[in-house]
């Protein structure tokens, strides 16, 4: 359940948990203009600046983020990238969120795309993306002390917020506000409305050099810091050596599929300046020239790493198909119906405490109406995911690749990289097999899919698997096989457009198989009609109507299907690896790859994780989950 609100006459919400308001008496618009961005020297601190990184504590209904985000529309000067990190221990609903935001009328459009995103927020990290992915919100839902200290992003301003010291004392006790300073950089602004002596004293112990500022009536007095410990700020002890942040440069991208795309596009939103390689004529002649296919989150009932994955990545392919493509065409958030047999029933259990909270905008027990639209019974095990759809994932390549600060450059076969000299600097160059130099940048990203193999070959144990699906298409005014996407063993797009004109033909796609091992294409005709049968099987499973409808087609040489196939890229954990290659040994080698069968639902994702640990800024997702995709796991693989 959303945090619940008590509205006064005055028109002021008001939190029953803590008793107290959640603006000040002037409305809170004035406090979140005076009191935080211009009490931490905003907007002029971010002139020119390639990010800006701001810390909040307590969200609450989002009135400081707003008034930044228009600041920083307003602004010409502006920083390319606004980070916005906010913690929040009880989020409060949506409704209440727009009642409260939208009697600002010129933060009444900004709060309607809030509004938008506000859904499905459990316990972790949340990346909400807005303006086309240059201001972006990352939520910390849990409390504050721990989260910080779990997350420890590095922040240019702090907001310190909250209910006052006596309604919400831990928010502004000395371990609270240590794990801010922990996050803050020599020369970080911190910006209050409140002046008890407590939090000034514990402020200052932890570094910052604290002054009064003249107050937002009716406070006489606010508080301004500057963190500027007389010590050295210590720094937690690292397995492994780590990347240094760069600033935007020149970068090349080797690889025009979804993932290699998604990294491009991350990049060059942030000011750099992207060299894509790739082997084929055209992006997305690889795996990720699939026709459509299901994106959607896992779930388990222990709520497991790839579970949570999964939802960052459905909430991040999501935003760019809403921002790049055209829904019902390029994509549809349909909603897929994930159907799993009575003895795999147990591990697809969601977790207790969905029922009735954030966890059922993601994910749910399909009802029975649900059921009987896809002609199941109404004792079939499965789950509702109103948040997943189908893509057309060359259509997102197409989108992300048209961003400006990218060249694509097709017919460029790189065959090895060699880097000239050995400081931290020092570029690298991509080479053809005739020993040609392609490209020359300090920074590359390893993001081909199955051909990474080659360039990573003596760090990892890649995995070749090729899969095929079987396609078939619909008469004129013949009805779909099925109203949504299903999927379980194997997934079913029962309807897509093959092209873009008007009276278009429509189509379904079913697959995949998984043939690990297998990199020939195409695959023979025996081994085609072979994909055909199992595919059929997997339908049989899903979709029995539909598997009984298209019986006749499947049967002999299958004359009325056609067959696409690919090899994907995979390793032993079935997890992508995202960061750099070996940070002390070859430094500026990154790579974005291993996407398996999830490329859709986490190439999005992957390439913004790429870009944030490039350049050192919050993460879009849980730091453990960061940690589980970098290549230091593999470290003796």
């Amino acid at each position: 359940m959303s945090e619940p609100v008590e509205w006064l006459p005055d028109g002021t919400p008001y939190s029953p948990r803590f008793g107290d308001r959640y603006h000040s008496e002037n409305g809170g618009l004035t406090q979140a203009r005076q009191v935080f961005l211009h009490g931490c020297g905003l907007p002029q601190a971010w002139a020119g600046q390639a990010q800006w990184r701001i810390l909040e504590t307590g969200f609450g209904f989002g009135l400081n983020f707003l008034v930044t985000w228009a600041a920083w529309r307003a602004d010409p000067e502006r920083c390319t990238l606004l980070h916005f990190v906010s913690t929040e221990a009880w989020p409060v609903g949506a409704e209440d969120l727009l009642r409260a935001t939208t009697v600002h009328p010129e933060l009444a459009p900004l709060a309607r795309e809030l509004h938008a995103h506000w859904w499905g927020l459990l316990p972790g990290v949340h990346r909400l993306s807005f303006d086309e992915g240059r201001v972006l919100l990352t939520l910390y839902v849990g409390d504050t002390q721990a989260m910080l200290r779990q997350q420890m992003p590095t922040v240019d301003a702090v907001y310190l917020d909250g209910f006052s010291p006596q309604r919400n004392p831990e928010i502004w006790d000395s371990h609270t506000l240590k794990a801010v300073a922990r996050c803050c950089r020599r020369g970080t602004r911190l910006a209050t409305w409140t002046i008890a002596r407590a939090v000034r004293d514990a402020l200052a112990q932890c570094g910052f050099e604290v002054t009064r500022a003249p107050g937002v009536p009716p406070k006489r007095d606010n508080l301004h810091a500057t963190y500027n410990p007389h010590w050295e700020p210590r720094t937690a002890p690292q397995a492994q050596a780590q990347a240094e942040p760069r600033p935007p440069g020149d970068c090349i991208v080797i690889g025009g599929g979804v993932a290699g795309a998604a990294s491009a596009a991350s990049l060059a939103r942030r000011g750099w300046r992207v060299q894509l390689l790739d082997q084929a004529a055209a992006p997305a002649a690889g795996a990720s020239g699939l026709p459509a296919g299901v994106f959607a989150p896992h779930v388990s009932p222990d709520d497991s790493l790839l579970s949570r994955l999964s939802r960052s990545g459905v909430r991040a392919t999501l935003a760019q198909a809403r921002a790049l493509l055209r829904e019902g065409q390029d994509f549809g958030q349909s909603g897929v119906l994930e159907r799993h047999a009575a003895d795999k029933a147990r591990s697809k259990v969601l977790p207790a405490t969905w029922a009735d909270g954030p966890g059922s905008d993601w994910s749910k027990s399909a009802s029975e109406d649900t059921l009987q639209r896809a002609h199941l019974p109404a004792d079939t095990h499965a789950n509702w995911h109103p948040h997943a759809g189908w893509l057309r994932p060359a259509r997102l390549v197409s989108a992300l690749l048209a961003q400006p600060g990218i060249t694509w450059r097709g017919g460029c076969r790189v065959a090895r990289l060699q880097r000239l000299g050995d400081g931290p600097d020092a570029p690298w160059q991509a080479l053809d097999a005739q020993g040609h130099v392609l490209a020359q940048a300090a920074v590359v990203v390893i993001a081909a899919g199955a051909d990474s193999r080659t360039l990573l070959a003596n760090h990892w144990p890649l995995q070749s698997l090729r899969g095929q699906v079987s396609i078939g298409t619909y008469a004129p005014g013949e009805a779909p096989l099925a109203p949504f996407p299903l999927n379980g063993n194997g997934n079913l797009v029962p309807d897509f457009p093959l092209s873009d004109e008007p009276d278009v033909q429509r189509a379904w796609i079913m697959g995949s198989t998984f043939e690990r091992g297998m990199t020939a294409l195409p695959p023979t005709p025996a081994e085609q009609q072979e994909a055909h049968a199992a595919n059929h099987g997997k339908m049989q499973g899903l979709l029995p109507s539909a598997a009984e409808r298209l019986q006749a087609g499947f049967a002999g040489p299958a004359t009325g299907l056609r067959t696409w196939a690919a090899v994907r890229c995979t390793l032993h954990d079935r997890l992508p690896v995202v960061g750099p290659v070996d940070a002390a040994a070859l430094p500026g080698l990154w790579t974005c790859t291993a996407m398996g069968a999830r490329g859709l639902t986490l190439s999005v994702l992957c390439g913004e994780l790429l870009a944030a640990r490039l350049q050192g800024e919050p993460l879009p997702l849980d730091a453990k989950l960061a940690k589980a995709l970098g290549a230091e796991r593999l470290a003796g693989v």
